[in-house]
């Protein structure tokens, strides 16, 4: 098991995901690393969904992750400020060996399933940043950047000058997109 504590800022893209591929490649990131992720999110079954905030339920799921060879049980909880802002988040990690077997643990003792999220997504770099496209499946295409240890990238600020700089189509009104919370509120309509 590991507790990781991050921050990071998340972006909507206000371009087709292979537009915004050509428009990295013209500006001088290489992509390093490209990947599926596929999230379930579980909540207890005695979890009163339809009296919660679409936030509330988010942060009371469980999501089991299936992503290279990774197969993760993961808590996060995050730190949000009355705007919306992500102040500070952290996860922890439990790896999990089989996926259909981790499905019926979580079954087993009270959850029930809640959502799925599957994305395609593409890591590239350029000077040092790092940034993560994430092409959501019958969702938004999104811009995923961490902060790091490395002086430039250790705080949210430093990571809003450096995505700025880069003039990138995206939408600037909201550097905090909290994808499970939008897909939830497809899912149930809200």
């Amino acid at each position: 098991m590991s507790i990781k504590k991050e921050n990071e800022i998340t972006v909507k893209v206000n371009s087709s995901f292979d537009e915004l591929v050509e428009i990295l490649k013209n500006k001088g990131f290489k992509a390093i690393d490209k990947f599926t992720c596929k999230d379930i999110y579980y909540i207890h079954k005695t979890f009163d969904i339809s009296k919660s905030s679409t936030r509330e339920i988010i942060k009371n799921a469980v999501i089991l992750r299936d992503v290279r060879k990774d197969k993760v049980l993961m808590f996060k909880e995050k730190k949000i400020d009355e705007n919306g802002n992500i102040l500070e988040q952290k996860k922890v990690e439990c790896n999990v060996l089989n996926i259909e077997d981790a499905k019926k643990f979580l079954e087993a003792i009270g959850y029930k399933e809640l959502m799925k999220i599957s994305e395609d997504d593409v890591s590239y770099i350029k000077n040092g940043l790092k940034l993560t496209i994430k092409n959501v499946i019958n969702g938004d295409n999104l811009i995923e950047i961490e902060t790091s240890d490395i002086p430039g990238f250790s705080t949210i600020e430093d990571l809003k000058e450096k995505l700025l700089e880069l003039k990138l189509p995206i939408d600037t009104s909201n550097f905090f997109i909290k994808k499970a919370e939008i897909e939830l509120g497809k899912a149930l309509n809200r």
